[in-house]
């Protein structure tokens, strides 16, 4: 191998794990570094703690001199901490977190100093809105734009800074960021679930949408990225061969985590527990050096919250180990990528779980009607569901290596597709107020012998009922959650409160009996939801030409799946549920566009310089070995000897032929990338997905085949052997 390759992977080899020492129990450490409960507890007067736990639960809004003294104590618990700065910690549209640090530190009079921390600068503070992607809701010349305290979401303390989760809105009034379209949607689900769940309980009051995240990830050594421009620069190899052995034998999957890698993880859990992000599984995944961690559910503001910090957590932890996380959600081609499967569920503020069966009809109707009302919520918007999660990275995933399918379809279950059919199926026509519902309560009445693994798992599914929730599998590694869950919690909420209008209106109208009115209603959702219930494999072509009959949704392409962001329908679904305005989707949907666009053009860009300086010179370099030995050969044996050397000039020609096809497309990839430069918007992204990206696919198969064929001395790019299965 090259020397620079050889010279990493020597590197690599001789590192040892670092010793994680961890002195106290998870249980101790959970939270200590987080401004919970606890800490409030502590460090607030009674009237401010009750104020701040009013806002939490009541979304009641907290006084400006209470919160001057919630900032007072908040300091003094940072400091006692050890902190010095404090940020505004939020979530702007570029799809990582924002922070900007300020030291508590003030002078006074050029001679004396001390820390200050007030209500003021906790509540609120002003960065540059038109530096931060906005999709035009901002000018440069109105660079106004406000951070606000979101007192639902703890503050914590991370590497001496005190972090203020907070939301981002222009000077205007509009979403910078994607929390607070979520908190919105949050509301929404609340008002409406809370209104249907009356039917079941007068005294519920309070539901909350909670989500559990199951994070996947790579973990590569450093060292061995340094060969690697397109990992560095992009977060995926855009060339590479794979190798003889890949994830063939699923030893990896479960498999014992290796010494370094559980060196990380020990560190990253410590850091998890102290930031109190409730961290519970770890375990290896399909592919290769590929590895997953996920908590214990919490109410979706703050999982989201969790999630985001935990990404930036893991790449500072990895630094220490010498490591590298890999988010991208396809980095290595061939084997499975990386999802975040959104795991999501309905709960009363009493720790009800509304998708989780009872052990009586009543409290299976309760169920019933949740888990129904949601399949059709999806069938109604799948379209903007698929959208949520269409990425330019994603796009890579969706489809393949056990990723659901790019067709978004429920999968329940044989036994719960059973109910639903005998549901459907009681009588003729709509239930009359004088008929009994003994039959009805008896098939309701079965739904208690259901297990919480009542049917096999179904890989390829986007959207699987699971038990007791239901789990979104197509969401991508690097997405925030909030951007799916705001989609989520919007359509469910829109459908339940059409419900509840329906119900009212039989129960009202009809004079049918509250449980009677319940059940029609859901027998005709079982119905209009059919179309998105699959029980198959979603890759099978089969269902591809289903799907068409269906009227279901199929994007190839992201750009595509983003038009859905602003139809008539998903404006009209975000209006009227005061999640989002017009604007705000707009500004949402270019930002995407843009975002699309700018990536395959860093791609192209980047396997231009690769192909053109790396590859293409070494091929030519040992073409030319290949040329000198011919010709040696030849002038050693007689003329008699006429297919000496034919093998190698056999290779030299196949060589010859992927270097002049390597420099013909790249030459065409740079004159469409020209041509780029004069859209913008929707045409850029379609010029970029169908003019760009196919030579990215075709170079790359030149190049692959050279890697094969060259001489692994000469090859100067970490190869996927080396990725893979150094330790």
């Amino acid at each position: 191998m090259s020397r620079i390759r050889f010279s990493l992977l020597q590197e690599t080899l001789n590192r040892k794990p670092i010793k994680v020492i961890q002195k106290d129990k998870r249980s101790t450490l959970f939270g200590q570094n987080v401004f919970n409960k606890h800490a409030m507890q502590q460090y607030l007067t009674r009237s401010a703690y009750e104020s701040v736990m009013n806002a939490i639960d009541l979304g009641t809004k907290i006084d400006r001199k209470i919160a001057d003294q919630v900032a007072v104590s908040m300091k003094d618990w940072a400091i006692s901490k050890g902190a010095t700065h404090y940020t505004h910690w939020f979530q702007p549209l570029t799809g990582a977190t924002a922070e900007k640090h300020d030291a508590f530190f003030e002078s006074i009079n050029g001679s004396l100093a001390m820390e200050k921390f007030d209500g003021e600068q906790l509540v609120q503070q002003e960065p540059d809105a038109s530096s931060f992607p906005n999709g035009g809701i901002r000018n440069t010349f109105e660079a106004r734009g406000y951070t606000a305290w979101d007192p639902t979401s703890p503050a914590f303390i991370y590497e001496t800074t005190l972090c203020i989760p907070t939301i981002f809105v222009a000077y205007t009034g509009e979403a910078l960021d994607n929390k607070t379209p979520l908190l919105r949607a949050l509301q929404a689900i609340d008002t409406y679930a809370t209104a249907v769940c009356k039917y079941f309980d007068k005294n519920a009051n309070k539901v909350i949408a909670t989500l559990g995240w199951e994070q996947e990830f790579f973990l590569i050594d450093d060292a061995l990225i340094l060969a690697r421009p397109d990992l560095q620069l992009t977060g995926r190899t855009l060339l590479g061969s794979l190798p003889a052995k890949g994830q063939q034998l699923d030893d990896h999957y479960f498999g014992t985590i290796p010494a370094r890698a559980m060196s990380f993880m020990q560190d990253l859990e410590q850091e998890c527990m102290l930031l109190g992000i409730p961290v519970k599984t770890r375990h290896n995944e399909v592919a290769p050096n590929q590895f997953e961690v996920a908590p214990i559910f919490e109410e979706a503001n703050l999982a989201v919250d969790h999630n985001s910090l935990l990404m930036d957590v893991m790449q500072k932890v990895s630094r220490r180990h010498k490591f590298k996380v890999l988010l991208h959600e396809k980095p290595f081609s061939g084997i499975n990528g990386s999802g975040k499967h959104n795991n999501w569920s309905l709960s009363t503020s009493k720790g009800v779980n509304l998708l989780s069966p009872g052990k009586t009809p009543m409290k299976n109707l309760q169920f019933l009607t949740f888990f129904i009302n949601t399949i059709k919520a999806v069938c109604d918007y799948e379209e903007i569901l698929s959208a949520s999660i269409a990425t330019a990275s994603n796009e890579y995933r969706l489809g393949a290596n056990e990723a659901p399918s790019t067709i978004m379809s429920v999968f329940v279950g044989n036994q719960l597709s059973a109910v639903l059919d005998e549901l459907e199926n009681v009588t003729k026509g709509k239930l009359s107020p004088q008929e009994k519902t003994d039959l009805k309560l008896n098939i309701i009445g079965k739904i208690p012998e259901i297990l919480l693994d009542n049917t096999d798992r179904n890989r390829t599914s986007p959207f699987a009922f699971t038990g007791n929730k239901f789990e979104f599998r197509a969401v991508g590694s690097l997405t925030n959650c909030a951007i799916p869950m705001t989609v989520l919690n919007t359509i469910v909420a829109k459908q339940l409160k059409e419900f509840k209008i329906e119900v009212d209106e039989l129960i009202d109208k009809k004079g049918l009996k509250k449980d009677e009115a319940i059940f029609n209603i859901l027998r005709e959702y079982i119905k209009d939801s059919k179309t998105i219930r699959f029980e198959g494999d979603s890759y099978c072509d089969s269902w591809q030409k289903e799907a068409v009959k269906r009227g279901l949704s199929n994007f190839k392409t992201t750009p595509e799946a983003l038009k859905e962001k602003i139809s008539n329908k998903a404006i009209s679904l975000f209006e009227k549920m005061d999640v989002m305005s017009k604007v705000e989707l707009e500004a949402r949907y270019e930002i995407d566009l843009e975002s699309y666009a700018k990536k395959v053009l860093i791609e192209a860009g980047v396997l231009v310089d690769i192909a053109r300086n790396q590859v293409v010179p070494t091929a030519i370099i040992y073409q030319n070995t290949l040329l000198e030995n011919t010709k040696n050969l030849k002038e050693i044996f007689s003329d008699e000897y006429k297919n000496i050397a034919k093998e190698q000039l056999e290779l030299i020609m196949i060589i010859s032929n992927h270097i002049t096809q390597i420099n013909a497309l790249v030459v065409k990839m740079e004159t469409e990338k020209i041509k780029s430069e004069k859209y913008s918007g929707l045409k850029l992204a379609e010029h970029c997905s169908n003019k760009v990206k196919p030579f990215l696919i075709k170079i790359r198969h030149h190049c692959d085949q050279l890697e094969a064929l060259v001489d692994d001395n000469l090859w100067p790019l970490t190869k996927y052997r080396e990725l893979f299965f150094t330790k």
